[in-house]
């Protein structure tokens, strides 16, 4: 198994990155802000406008180094991409299943089954830890419907059909959101999804986790030598990581969502972390996102028991191992794919 390294965040707007011998200097003008040892990471992220030297990034490529931009507002502009890794073999062929609805249906309807049992393992939580802080039956009757909706969606024979159970899922789920939200109710009240921009705090913080867990999930497929931007239930769309949206639907609710309602609920983020724009959409001030990046990272560091390999593995190897059950199965190596269902 893979060991989990470590990630290096550049949120000062005006870093540069630069390369030393083996290792990242990070420059804000001439005066140097840290200095890490390149063979200790496996992602670098970098939100800020200058970017790195091209030596940098050709040096992150050859060590198969993630290296991803995102504007100092948490948007994704780009990630370097060197030597194709993996047998061209399995990439022929994960194009070839994009192209056939039918075996699409097969790999997307997966992924989305594990998307809601782990949507549902997330209400179920609330209801078991706190179920004298919320409103019970609601909670139980979403978890119920969402219950009824895995049979629906492992019969499901078309992506419209497997897209409309999904949103109707996602819908179901979000409507109780709020309650699993406990602490500073005032700050952080959620009524619906919005995005593009969001426009209330919570939102803020989906918007930004799944920024940050697609990253990672393209990473993942690219180091085990599949196309993150070839997707199956994600379509084609120049510039959309389609795989990486595919592979993360089932993580939202568990590395995601979770890990969002224990920001709050434990007062980590608060009010104060945010920032209005011109355009009503919230965000993530620089302090919040260094708050947001020390929990995450602590986060990934805890292990679990993986569900399906039953190995003890960081949470941040979720995505890689998804990415590689993925990998085996398009090969032939698993009858089907194994979606990550939290238990």
């Amino acid at each position: 198994m893979r060991k989990l390294l470590n990630t290096l965040y550049v949120m000062t707007e005006s870093c540069y990155l630069t390369l030393d011998g083996e290792n990242i200097v990070v420059q804000d003008g001439e005066k140097k802000l840290g200095r890490f040892p390149l063979h200790t990471l496996e992602n670098i992220v970098c939100f800020t406008y200058k970017g790195a030297t091209p030596a940098l990034m050709g040096a992150c490529a050859e060590r198969k180094v993630g290296m991803s931009f995102y504007s100092p507002r948490g948007h994704f502009l780009c990630r370097t991409v060197g030597q194709e890794y993996g047998n061209v073999l399995l990439r022929k062929e994960q194009y070839r299943i994009s192209d056939d609805e039918i075996r699409s249906v097969s790999y997307a309807k997966n992924m989305i089954m594990g998307k809601v049992f782990n949507s549902r393992w997330s209400i179920e939580r609330t209801l078991r830890d706190h179920g004298l802080r919320v409103d019970a039956e609601q909670l139980k009757l979403i978890s119920v419907a969402l219950y009824e909706t895995l049979p629906k969606i492992d019969q499901a024979a078309a992506l419209d059909m497997l897209r409309g159970l999904e949103g109707k899922a996602a819908e179901q789920y979000f409507s109780v959101f709020d309650d699993l939200i406990l602490n500073q109710k005032e700050d952080f009240k959620f009524e619906s999804r919005n995005r593009r921009p969001p426009l209330d705090r919570v939102n803020a913080l989906l918007s930004f986790a799944y920024t940050v867990l697609a990253g990672e999930c393209a990473n993942g497929l690219s180091s085990v030598g599949l196309d993150p931007y070839v997707g199956f239930l994600h379509r084609d769309r120049p510039g959309r990581r389609s795989l990486a949206l595919d592979l993360m639907e089932e993580l939202r609710p568990v590395l995601a969502d979770r890990f969002i309602i224990t920001l709050i609920n434990t007062k980590a983020i608060q009010g104060g972390h945010f920032e209005s724009q011109k355009d009503n959409a919230v965000l993530l001030n620089e302090d919040g996102r260094k708050i947001f990046f020390q929990a995450w990272q602590s986060h990934k560091k805890e292990t679990i028991t993986h569900p399906f390999l039953k190995e003890k593995i960081p949470w941040g190897l979720v995505p890689y191992v998804q990415a590689l059950l993925l990998a085996r199965t398009i090969r032939g190596d698993l009858e089907e794919y194994p979606p990550f269902l939290w238990k």
